[in-house]
């Protein structure tokens, strides 16, 4: 018996080779994660802290690429310059393109994956495959036939022109969607709005997405839900069928069901959407690339696109690093917030509050009166 216990401490015994063999087996792929991911990326954030521009190696110093610090970073917050005006318009942009993708395609994916687990659904394998068919497709070719839909004289004006509605132009408008909603009713750039946050006007900040954003808006949400729908699935799927069978015997509604029921049940798998969707539309460039990079008056420019832009056409590497890393820490942050946000723990807090305030209305009821 001793030992035994022995062995257990000095890592022998089958446990002990099993971790050995999940060491072996992993090291292939760690190996390429470092050598292909986490390397490079520290070599970026070296290059984000120099001001080199393309010329030579970054890491040799001299005037191609002199040993800056942190002013690629404070730059874009603190200089009064075209870099932090292009940049702020840029987060402002993705601001409202994330604000509108993410709660749009989480609730259409999960609406579709609730339709296709309807075990009354006729035809289940089509409605799947319809409705995944435009993630799978490539995101250059559809951004080239939404050119075409949108393009003034295409399928869409056309068609709201068959309806007595004249279609805008729709990348070449940079007007603001919030803006086109309030000029009617008599506010335009009023005093307040005029007042500066980080180099723009507050009515810049507010404007909304343009309407050319708005097109890949809708790109964005056609294509992704799809694949989210899939997460859905799987998880809707995976619940046990006696919690269904318990909700009907208790007369529960289908919408007490969706709320009470379903959603707490597959809330991993809601985490993991919404993350994702965060991840992807704050790094969105394809579309941006393909459909008018950055066009009309810099209304569609991302985060994303800048650092390229700044990087391969200014050759200003240093400054587009800087823009990369600034939103890899965007990114984690709403990550963050997110999951404290969808906790657990804080769930439950909540729900204690709740039913501490209706047992203590009860309590008052029942004593004759409300408590105070």
């Amino acid at each position: 018996m001793p030992a035994t216990q022995g062995s257990r401490r000095s890592g022998g015994g089958i446990r002990g080779r099993e971790a050995v063999a999940g060491w072996v087996f992993t090291a292939p792929m760690v190996i390429v994660m470092g050598l292909f991911v986490f390397i490079p990326v520290l070599m970026a954030f070296y290059v984000s802290l120099t001001s080199w521009n393309g010329n030579g190696s970054p890491f040799t110093g001299g005037a191609n690429a002199r040993f800056v610090g942190a002013t690629n970073y404070t730059s874009l917050f603190t200089e009064d310059s075209l870099n932090r005006q292009n940049f702020m318009q840029s987060l402002g942009n993705n601001f409202w393109y994330v604000l509108f993708v993410v709660p749009l395609q989480t609730a259409v994916s999960f609406f579709l994956a609730l339709i296709v687990s309807n075990r009354f659904l006729k035809g289940k394998g089509f409605f799947r495959t319809a409705f995944y068919f435009p993630s799978v497709t490539s995101s250059i070719a559809i951004s080239v036939v939404f050119l075409f839909l949108f393009a003034n004289a295409g399928a869409v004006n056309a068609m709201l022109r068959a309806v007595g509605i004249n279609g805008p132009s729709w990348f070449s408008d940079s007007r603001g969607l919030f803006h086109l909603i309030v000029r009617p009713l008599g506010l335009d750039n009023p005093g307040w709005a005029q007042a500066q946050v980080l180099g723009r006007s507050l009515w810049d900040w507010l404007s909304g997405p343009s309407v050319a954003m708005s097109v890949i808006i809708f790109l964005a949400v056609w294509t992704t839900t799809g694949t989210f729908m899939l997460m859905f699935l799987a998880a809707l799927q995976d619940l046990p069928i006696e919690v269904d069978e318990a909700a009907l015997l208790d007369g529960v509604s289908p919408w007490q069901k969706l709320r009470m029921i379903t959603l707490p049940m597959i809330k991993p798998t809601l985490f993991l959407v919404i993350t994702l969707g965060l991840i992807g539309t704050w790094q969105v460039f394809d579309q941006i690339y393909v459909m008018g990079k950055g066009a009309p008056a810099g209304t569609t420019l991302t985060p994303a696109f800048l650092s390229y832009k700044q990087s391969f056409t200014s050759l200003q590497y240093g400054s587009g690093a800087a823009m990369a890393f600034i939103v890899f820490l965007l990114i984690i942050a709403l990550t963050l917030f997110q999951r404290w946000l969808m906790s657990d723990n804080r769930s439950t807090r909540r729900s204690r509050r709740t039913a501490g305030v209706a047992v203590a209305t009860s309590r008052g009821q029942n004593l004759g009166g409300p408590v105070r």
